[in-house]
């Protein structure tokens, strides 16, 4: 009687997964599509399909959209970009760009005109990577410091006017410190003042469409009129990561130490 039980039982649950596995409603065909102005999604079974509902729904969610007219050159069909916030940053721009292409994924107040603070230094690295691609600097080049440089407040690396480092350990104070005595001896270096470099920086702004900015130095330090937008910041990062890949080899570093672990020189 328990073995007749036990066959009994075990032909009802062969049965049910044999009909759970052809069951239609498991079929792998469906995709998922989803739309960055919309606040639900849906399935659907083909292109055609997939077209139309956004379509209708883009129409929908229009009036209650904003939207903007991008300026960079990587918008050369004049696309238009949704902002809608649709995840509710509370700050107050953001922007999350595809590098290959420039394409704008999610956009919030992009040319919100703001204070940078040491964003500002990705210019000037820009502005250095550039130089050492001419030729005009090299990596092993001593670059001398000011008393103007060691004078900078805010992150700094303690640079004394009686010494010297070399273009790549430059670079690195500046990527992992954020060093600010150490890009304005770099601003000297390459234009011989930080006043010229600054014009160097604002010339290159204009150059890759970057309308939103105003570059007052090369470290970043608060002042009037210092001002640019997370769409500007994402136009010379795209720049930056495209054509100096290399950089990565400073940006990714962890941790490090100059002058042999000597926080001062002297």
């Amino acid at each position: 009687m328990r073995n007749l039980f036990k066959f009994y039982t075990t032909l009802i649950l062969i049965i049910t997964v044999i009909q759970v596995m052809t069951f239609p409603c498991f079929a792998m065909s469906d995709s998922y599509i989803w739309s960055q102005t919309l606040e639900t999604s849906s399935n659907v079974t083909n292109d055609n399909s997939s077209n139309e509902s956004k379509t209708n729904n883009n129409t929908t969610n229009e009036k209650n959209t904003s939207s903007i007219r991008t300026n960079s050159q990587a918008d050369s069909q004049n696309d238009v970009v949704t902002e809608d916030n649709h995840l509710n940053l509370e700050s107050e721009s953001a922007i999350l760009i595809e590098q290959q292409t420039g394409q704008i994924l999610y956009a919030h107040n992009i040319h919100s005109q703001l204070r940078p603070a040491s964003v500002t230094k990705v210019m000037s690295i820009l502005l250095i990577m550039e130089a050492i691609s001419n030729g005009k600097i090299s990596l092993t080049d001593e670059v001398p410091c000011s008393e103007n440089a060691s004078s900078m407040g805010g992150s700094q690396i303690w640079l004394d006017p009686k010494e010297t480092l070399t273009v790549d350990e430059m670079l690195k104070a500046i990527c992992v410190n954020s060093a600010n005595d150490c890009v304005v001896a770099m601003a000297e270096f390459i234009a011989g003042s930080e006043d010229s470099f600054v014009q160097m920086m604002n010339d290159k702004a204009k150059e890759l469409g970057m309308n939103d900015t105003c570059f007052k130095n090369c470290h970043g330090l608060d002042e009037d009129g210092h001002l640019t937008s997370s769409y500007d910041i994402s136009i010379m990062s795209r720049e930056l990561l495209t054509k100096y890949p290399e950089i990565t080899n400073y940006t990714t570093i962890w941790m490090d130490t100059l002058r042999d672990g000597k926080t001062r020189a002297f």
